[in-house]
C-alpha cells in the first residue's frame, strides 16, 4: 500500500475512535498497525463467532480489518491449535469445542484508552507484562522517546519470538523478556510506569514492589463477575498502591490466573428452589454493581442465552459450590438449582441489594487498595474497604 493511502487508512482509523490523547494519537500515526498482523488471523464475524481475514486470498478484506477497531485474534489454545487448522476452504472458520482465544492484536480503541490512562512521558521507563503482538511495546517506545526504556515480559516462547521479528521489521527496539508477567522483572526498574496487556483478578505485588513512588500501573481488571474494569493504581511511598477504575477493559487471563475449566454441570446433583429475583437483574446491572457483589461475596457469574430461557451461573472459584438461576417467559418464579452447601445466589441478591441501598453507585466511585498481605475493594475511599 502506497504512503498517502496507509495515512488515509489510519487517520480514519483515529477519528472513528473519539477522544485520544494527543501523544496517542501521534504514536499511532508513527507505529503502524499492520506490521504487527500476521497474514492469516481470526476476527469476529458480524453473526458472533469468528470469521477469517487472509492476506493473499482477500487483501483488501484483510488491510479493512486491520484498520478497524476490532481485535485479531492471533494465536489458539495457546499455539496447540493452529488457526490455519480451523479455516476451512471455504473460509469458514470451525473451533472445535473448548477452543480458546490465547492471544491477539487488541482492539485499537482499548489500546488508545489504557494509553492515555498510562500517559507515560518522554524519558519513563516501562514495565509491559504481556508482549502479544508487540504493537504495543512498540506505542510505548515512540511514546517515551526510547526503545530501550521498554522493557516487555511474554510467557510464550512462540509468541515472544514473532512479537521480536514484528519489532524488527518496524524498526523499534523495546527489551523483550521471556517469562512470567506476574513475576516481573527488576532487569531495569524502578519502572514509572507498568502497562499490562492481560486480564487480572489478583494484582501481584510484584508489580508494586517494582515501580517508583509517583508510578502508575494500569491494568485489565477481570474479577469474573459480570463487566471487566480498567484498573490505574498510583504507588505511594511505603510500598502500597492505591487507584480507581476509570472505564471498561476486557482482555485475556493473564495464564496463571486463568479459571478453572469444566466445573460447571447443570445436571450433576442438587437442590430445588425457586426465586422473586429475575436473574437479568443481576446479570444486566451496571458496573458498579458488578464491583460491588464480587467484592462481597468473591463469587463469579457466567450467562447462557438462548430463544427460550435466560441462565445465569453464580459459582465459586472452583465451581463446587454454585448456583444456576433461569429465566423463562411467562413465569412468575424462577428456577434455582444449587450445588454445594454454600448458598450462592442468597449471597448475591443481597449483595445487589446492598448495593442498590447505598445508591447505586458507578465504577467510578469504586477503587482498590493494594498492599504486601493483598488486595482490597473500597467506595468512596480507602477507609470504607467493602471487601
Amino acid at each position: 500500500m502506497d504512503e498517502p493511502a496507509l495515512a488515509e487508512r489510519i487517520g480514519a482509523l483515529i477519528d472513528g475512535l473519539g477522544r485520544v490523547a494527543g501523544p496517542v494519537k501521534r504514536a499511532l500515526r508513527a507505529v503502524p498497525r499492520h506490521e504487527f498482523v500476521p497474514a492469516v488471523a481470526l476476527i469476529p464475524g458480524d453473526g458472533g463467532g469468528l470469521r477469517a481475514i487472509d492476506r493473499a486470498a482477500d487483501s483488501a478484506g484483510w488491510w479493512e480489518a486491520v484498520y478497524s477497531d476490532t481485535p485479531i485474534v492471533t494465536q489458539l489454545d495457546d499455539g496447540a491449535l493452529s488457526i490455519a487448522d480451523v479455516v476451512g476452504p471455504d473460509g469458514v472458520v470451525r473451533l472445535p469445542s473448548g477452543a480458546d482465544y490465547t492471544s491477539s492484536a487488541s482492539a485499537p480503541s482499548t489500546v488508545a484508552a489504557l494509553l492515555g490512562w498510562l500517559a507515560p512521558d518522554p524519558g519513563h521507563r516501562i514495565m509491559e507484562i504481556g508482549t502479544g503482538t508487540g504493537w504495543t511495546a512498540a506505542l510505548l517506545a515512540h511514546l517515551v522517546g526510547d526503545g530501550d526504556l521498554v522493557t516487555s515480559i511474554e510467557v510464550d516462547l512462540a509468541v515472544a519470538e514473532q512479537a521480536a521479528k514484528n519489532l524488527a521489521v518496524a524498526g523499534f527496539g523495546p527489551r523483550l523478556v521471556i517469562g512470567d508477567g506476574a513475576v516481573g522483572t527488576v532487569a531495569d526498574g524502578p519502572y514509572d510506569r507498568v502497562h499490562v496487556t492481560c486480564g487480572v483478578r489478583a494484582v501481584p505485588y510484584t508489580w508494586v514492589a517494582q515501580t517508583r513512588p509517583g508510578g502508575t500501573i494500569v491494568l485489565p481488571y477481570c474479577p469474573g463477575f459480570g463487566a471487566d474494569h480498567a484498573l490505574r493504581l498510583i504507588v505511594a511511598p511505603g510500598g502500597v498502591a492505591h487507584g480507581t477504575y476509570p472505564g471498561f477493559a476486557s482482555y485475556m487471563m493473564m495464564r496463571s490466573q486463568r479459571p478453572a475449566d469444566g466445573v460447571l454441570s447443570y445436571t450433576r446433583d442438587h437442590q430445588a428452589a425457586t426465586t422473586a429475583v429475575d436473574p437479568r437483574t443481576i446479570a444486566y446491572a451496571p458496573a458498579g454493581a458488578d464491583l460491588a457483589i464480587h467484592a462481597l461475596t468473591g463469587l463469579r457469574s457466567q450467562g447462557l442465552r438462548r430463544p427460550d430461557f435466560y441462565r445465569l451461573w453464580v459459582y465459586d472459584a472452583d465451581g463446587s459450590d454454585a448456583a444456576a438461576v433461569t429465566w423463562r417467559p411467562g413465569r412468575r418464579e424462577f428456577e434455582v438449582r444449587g450445588y454445594g452447601r454454600r448458598p450462592v445466589w442468597d449471597e448475591v441478591v443481597d449483595a445487589y441489594f446492598r448495593w442498590v441501598a447505598w445508591g447505586q453507585p458507578g465504577r467510578a466511585r469504586f477503587g482498590m487498595t493494594v498492599t504486601p498481605d493483598g488486595q482490597k475493594v473500597w467506595l468512596d475511599g480507602a477507609d470504607r474497604i467493602i471487601g
